[in-house]
């Protein structure tokens, strides 16, 4: 079972209900949203032998971007900073003074099983079981063809974003990278183990292909759009809704950070 690990004045919090979010650098845990993990109390950070379990824990949101890039929205709340140079000041004191604003960061936002002193595998002990999601998708290509980019946003039905992503592509188009968005955004809820998903995209031509409505012409786009719908059946239910630019917010920034980023590479 994968691990979080805390000083002993953060679990704490963590025992008592105020803590709920950690941020996390240089981790290769392939944390993803219902992931179950066991959460680690280091009483003394330098003796393994003092570590003891907090409890279980399921995971409710993960959120991946350069530190700089990290925005109260982002954080929902949970953490405050005055300035992108505080945040990075801080991290500076927990990682080195190699981390900057282009540091790659996780959010990883939790709940801790109820009875912090019973650790179960049973998925009813946790107060929150996310059954059904919202899925934002979006690609854009500066050029088209030219520098690609897809983005997605998974919200639960409360509108809390649960994870928000951009991934660069490459040279491509823009109708390529729109639903390569869908693709990715869909694997992403997969790994959540939800059963429901309701996706909203601005893209007329991406919705109406994956309902139907619209024949496929283009031949680069058979394989992408025969795969997404393979993956779409292995939902019980899913819907496919065409909203304007201004309702697909979310999306369309993490496809401009991750081209902007790439930019800047």
């Amino acid at each position: 079972m994968k691990r979080l690990k805390f000083d002993h004045n953060l679990a704490e919090l963590v025992r008592r209900g105020e803590k709920s979010v950690t941020w996390r650098m240089y981790d290769d845990k392939d944390l993803s949203v219902n992931d179950e993990v066991e959460l680690i109390d280091k009483v003394d950070p330098k003796n393994p032998a003092t570590w003891v379990p907090i409890g279980k824990a399921r995971i409710q949101a993960v959120l991946e971007k350069r530190l700089g890039e990290i925005t109260q929205d982002d954080l929902q709340g949970r953490e405050t900073f005055h300035s992108a140079a505080d945040m990075v000041q801080a991290y500076q004191k927990y990682y080195g003074p190699q981390v900057d604003a282009t540091t790659p960061i996780k959010v990883v936002h939790f709940n801790l099983a109820p009875d912090p002193n019973k650790v179960s595998n049973s998925v009813e002990e946790y107060t929150t079981e996310i059954k059904k999601v919202k899925l934002y998708a979006d690609g854009g290509s500066r050029g088209n063809p030219g520098p690609s980019a897809s983005g997605f946003a998974v919200l639960d039905m409360d509108d809390r974003i649960l994870v928000k992503k951009g991934v660069y592509l490459g040279v491509t188009t823009n109708n390529q990278a729109e639903y390569q968005a869908l693709k990715i955004g869909l694997e992403e809820v997969k790994k959540m183990h939800v059963q429901e998903v309701h996706v909203y995209m601005d893209s007329l031509l991406v919705v109406n292909q994956m309902l139907g409505i619209f024949k496929v012409k283009n031949r680069d786009l058979w394989p992408i759009n025969q795969a997404i719908k393979v993956l779409a059946g292995e939902f019980s239910h899913i819907t496919f809704t065409h909203v304007p630019r201004a309702l697909n917010k979310l999306a369309d920034a993490a496809v401009n950070e991750a081209l902007d980023a790439a930019a800047k590479a």
